[in-house]
């Protein structure tokens, strides 16, 4: 039996590789917290990022416009709902409001299809442009 080949090519570059072990950590606008971004599309809010959590930080009160996923790599991070630790997933639901902390500290991979909205700010670096919630 004969074989066709495919009329699709595969696009050259279509695929970004991303070695996190190569970025370094980038201070948050929140003490205690650190970022690797691995991908990022400003323009439409989204972000794929490595987020570092020392012992004891805390990340306050905020708004997930759009679902947020988590998946805990290292350490544990918990807020009302619940605690997770590593090997686990977590997602917000839209338009959801919460608090999150780390007592032990942790290592996560997180999605955003949005920014999150703090208080004053959106994101996970400093903009005064940015509207928070009241």
């Amino acid at each position: 039996m004969a074989t066709r080949k495919s009329k699709v090519e595969p696009t050259p570059g279509g695929s970004v590789y991303v070695d996190p072990g190569k970025i370094e950590w980038s201070p948050s606008q929140f003490e205690g917290i650190q970022i690797k971004v691995l991908y990022e599309d400003r323009e439409k809010g989204e972000m794929t990022c490595l987020l570092k959590w020392e012992p004891g930080a805390t990340l306050p009160m905020h708004k997930h416009p759009e679902i947020e996923q988590s998946f805990v790599l290292e350490g544990s991070f918990y807020d009302h709902d619940g605690i997770c630790r590593a090997g686990q997933y977590v997602w917000r639901t839209p338009g959801s409001f919460h608090e999150t902390h780390s007592d032990e500290g942790a290592v996560l991979l997180a999605v955003y299809r949005k920014p999150n909205v703090f208080q004053n700010t959106a994101g996970f670096y400093k903009n005064d442009d940015a509207k928070g919630f009241d």
